[in-house]
């Protein structure tokens, strides 16, 4: 019995690619068990995220299973030829090293983030439900559980914000004190202004407006968002609403003008206002920062915070790897030699 990982991540894959292999909570029992009635394949577990899909197998072989493995996502998933070629592969005691590094935030696109924890526990319970476990793969998350503990408890690396969306999200937080009552508008549809979005709501925002010149790209944006899509032509009066608004259109002039602004800072009740531009050339007047109540931030001022927290952290991924690998050494996992 051998351990292998067959997989895609925000870095292996665009995220068109990545939707084709993603898989809910609710069905992550049912693909682990089409797995497992693939001829190679004795053990499976599906993990699937909005950042990465990923199968641990036990199977019979490495390659037997891996070209197994393929042939099935081909055909069940009806893909063509190139989608295949996102996938990354581990083997042996290479996967037990990939999971405990995906498990402990270091794999993730806000590094040492703590949500996967979570979103690995599911997917491994719907597999154990399912009775598609056994002693490798058992072995295999039990150990990542174990390890990830370790890394948290023994390093910093959940200490400060290495990404766009966390660097505003902790500034949006000294602004409010919490994020549980905050409402948010997006003005723009595009990847960046997800990522921020969602690192809010999952702070505790409350709601989220969408508004886009193409309306039908703020819809789709808006359902992913559960939030609610604006016309573009109605975009100021919405912000009468929000606490917070993230901007990025690519639009080659401002699309917040201060004097706009200004219109709708009685019907505010001059509320703090905390705004994101996060677009090149920038969208928000940068003098509407003459407000007191606003709080503005562009794109470089949050990288370079972003990259000041990288370069504080450097040491800790060092030190998480060490750890992961020691972890390992005296570990007893079936299928990783």
């Amino acid at each position: 019995m051998k351990l292998v990982c067959l997989g895609l991540n925000h870095k292996s894959a665009p995220v068109e690619v990545r939707e084709l292999f993603a898989v809910s909570n609710k069905k992550l029992g049912e693909a682990a068990t089409q797995l497992c009635a693939l001829n190679e394949v004795l053990e499976a577990v599906v993990v699937s995220t909005c950042n990465r899909t990923e199968y641990y197998l036990a199977t019979t072989s490495p390659e037997a299973g891996i070209a197994t493995l393929k042939a099935h996502l081909q055909q069940s998933l009806g893909l063509e030829e190139s989608a295949l070629e996102h996938l990354y592969i581990f083997k042996l005691r290479e996967v037990a090293v990939h999971l405990a590094s995906v498990i402990s935030g270091l794999d993730s696109m806000v590094l040492g983030e703590t949500e996967i924890v979570g979103q690995i526990r599911t997917a491994y319970q719907a597999s154990s439900d399912a009775k598609t476990t056994g002693k490798a793969t058992n072995q295999l998350f039990q150990n990542a559980f174990r390890i990830n503990k370790a890394v948290r408890t023994q390093t910093q690396i959940q200490m400060g914000s290495t990404s766009v969306g966390n660097v505003a999200v902790d500034l949006a937080e000294k602004v409010f004190g919490n994020l549980e009552k905050s409402k948010v508008m997006l003005i723009g549809a595009g990847e960046t202004c997800r990522i921020v979005a969602q690192s809010l709501l999952s702070r505790g925002a409350k709601s989220v407006f969408v508004t886009n010149r193409s309306y039908d790209k703020a819809v789709e944006l808006a359902e992913k968002l559960e939030g609610e899509a604006v016309r573009f032509d109605e975009w100021l009066s919405i912000i009468e609403k929000v606490d917070i608004v993230i901007s990025s259109t690519g639009a080659p002039y401002a699309v917040i003008k201060k004097d706009e602004l200004a219109t709708v800072r009685g019907k505010r009740k001059y509320r703090p206002l905390f705004m994101i531009d996060i677009a090149v050339p920038r969208d928000i007047d940068p003098n509407v920062s003459d407000f007191d109540e606003v709080y503005l931030y562009d794109i470089d001022s949050i990288e370079q915070l972003a990259e000041m927290a990288k370069e504080k952290r450097v040491q800790q991924i060092k030190d998480c790897v060490t750890l992961i690998e020691n972890e390992l050494e005296g570990a007893k996992i079936e299928g990783i030699k």
